[in-house]
């Protein structure tokens, strides 16, 4: 009687167990997506490639958007990435420069002069073929690259000429393309992620940041630097790497699924973009910053300053030249 009661007791464990297995095995996978920004064109993206993939999966995959650096610092993000413990990260690729040297490339100065030509860039299946393959050995999947808007430079106090760069610590992209740029200007560049960056505006550390202006308007910057200067240049890119430690777990069909609806976002993104610009600059003002703009002949100067630094740090390194003329080439092909 006890061994029949032991077995009895045996089988419901194990039938437990197996419900638990099955219940576990039917619960959908989570998918983090993190980035740095919030209310902008990247958050946006997000937000619809997360209920894309939600809906393409029918429900296997159950997409979180973290934006605001929820996640960590940029460094983190993409850190986690590689990992495993993030699924997904949608950053400017210039912080991944210590992934692959090559990311840096998108921030060249000069190397775009217009948003509908940055989108014909950014959608250039050599540029894509480049840019979203660089990580490939070091964790991440490229899956989607995306313009979003020109850069701007907030100040603490107002820069209305050239020559007012002079002596100016200025917050950079990892980049040094923006670095031997702004060194150009007489500035000193100090690569910074973004969420140090409002702070040591407040302190005094830095004296102006390098920026997207939605970016200076959904975190307030108004209050501790109101002279946004408008120099149009560089061009801010974004892409959106997957973990390839989690992809790799995934079975074939939602590992496409999740590459499909990646570059489809990235183009439907396209169609929002100058409107969040627009809307910003309006709050910006709105909030009593000041928007100010170059005199054409100073604005002209700053291009011609900035015409030789895409080819004159490219060409230290073989590798980075040749990635270099690759986007030269598309940028002079989708003028």
């Amino acid at each position: 009687m006890r061994f029949k009661l032991l077995c009895c007791c045996a089988i419901s464990v194990a039938a437990a167990f197996s419900f638990a297995v099955c219940a576990r095995a039917d619960e959908p996978i989570v998918m983090k997506i993190s980035l740095p920004t919030i209310n902008d064109g990247p958050h946006i993206f997000s937000k619809n490639l997360a209920a894309r993939i939600e809906k393409d999966s029918g429900g296997r995959i159950k997409a979180e958007v973290y934006p605001a650096s929820q996640l960590g610092s940029i460094p983190r993000q993409i850190e986690g990435v590689q990992f495993g413990s993030i699924q997904c990260v949608v950053v400017p690729p210039e912080f991944m420069v210590g992934v692959d040297d090559r990311f840096q490339l998108m921030a060249a100065p000069g190397l775009v002069g217009s948003m509908p030509q940055a989108q014909h860039v950014a959608a250039d299946p050599e540029v894509q073929k480049l840019i979203l393959g660089l990580g490939a050995n070091k964790g991440l999947h490229g899956a989607g690259l995306f313009a979003v808007v020109p850069s701007s430079i907030d100040f603490r106090t107002p820069v209305r000429h050239l020559a007012e760069f002079k002596g100016k610590k200025i917050r950079i992209f990892a980049s040094d393309f923006q670095k031997v740029a702004f060194e150009r200007l007489g500035a000193t560049p100090v690569a910074m992620s973004l969420g140090d960056v409002l702070p040591a505006l407040q302190q005094g550390a830095i004296d102006g940041a390098v920026a997207a202006m939605p970016v200076f308007t959904n975190f307030q910057y108004q209050d501790a630097a109101k002279y946004v200067t408008e120099t149009g240049q560089p061009f801010i890119f974004i892409t959106a790497e997957i973990s390839e430690k989690w992809r790799a777990t995934l079975p074939a069909d939602l590992q496409q699924m999740i590459d499909h609806a990646a570059v489809e976002e990235a183009v439907a993104i396209n169609g929002v973009t100058a409107k969040l610009l627009s809307d910003a600059e309006k709050d910006w003002v709105a909030r009593g910053g000041e928007r100010i703009q170059l005199p054409p002949d100073e604005q002209s100067s700053m291009m011609e300053s900035f015409g030789s630094v895409a080819e004159d740090v490219a060409s230290k390194d073989p590798k980075l030249a040749a990635a270099y003329k690759i986007l030269a080439d598309a940028a002079k092909r989708d003028k």
